[in-house]
């Protein structure tokens, strides 16, 4: 079991160190906890920006590894491989829309309210 946590965690630095996309994301989370601080936004507010963020990061890492799959099963340009990377990439594209519309609903009150306060 420690075995398959060890593997899990360097899948998580690979992620972290090759994967620019991975870091985006992560630099995204950052400020969004970041403005959630600055906002002292609700407990809920912030465990549902934790959520969307998971899934992101989720579904970049199952892109990656099927983008990986795909280029070890073949080096050949294939359509059929190319419409699987595609895809892959695509969900993550979706989950990562629907993560900034939910920031900025969440966000926005907070930033009208600061806005009137210093008119």
């Amino acid at each position: 079991m420690l075995k398959s946590f060890r593997d899990a965690f360097k899948g998580i630095g690979i992620l972290i160190r090759s994967e620019r996309n991975f870091q985006i994301h992560a630099v995204a989370f950052a400020l969004s906890l970041g403005a959630g601080f600055y906002f002292d936004i609700r407990q809920g507010e912030f465990i549902i920006i934790i959520l969307v963020s998971a899934l992101v990061f989720a579904l970049e890492g199952v892109n990656t590894a099927i983008e990986k799959l795909c280029d070890e099963v073949t080096e050949e340009r294939k359509e059929s491989i190319r419409k699987i990377k595609d895809v892959a990439a695509g969900a993550v594209l979706v989950g990562a829309i629907f993560a900034i519309i939910i920031g900025v609903i969440i966000f926005y009150p907070y930033v009208q309210s600061e806005n009137q306060l210093t008119q």
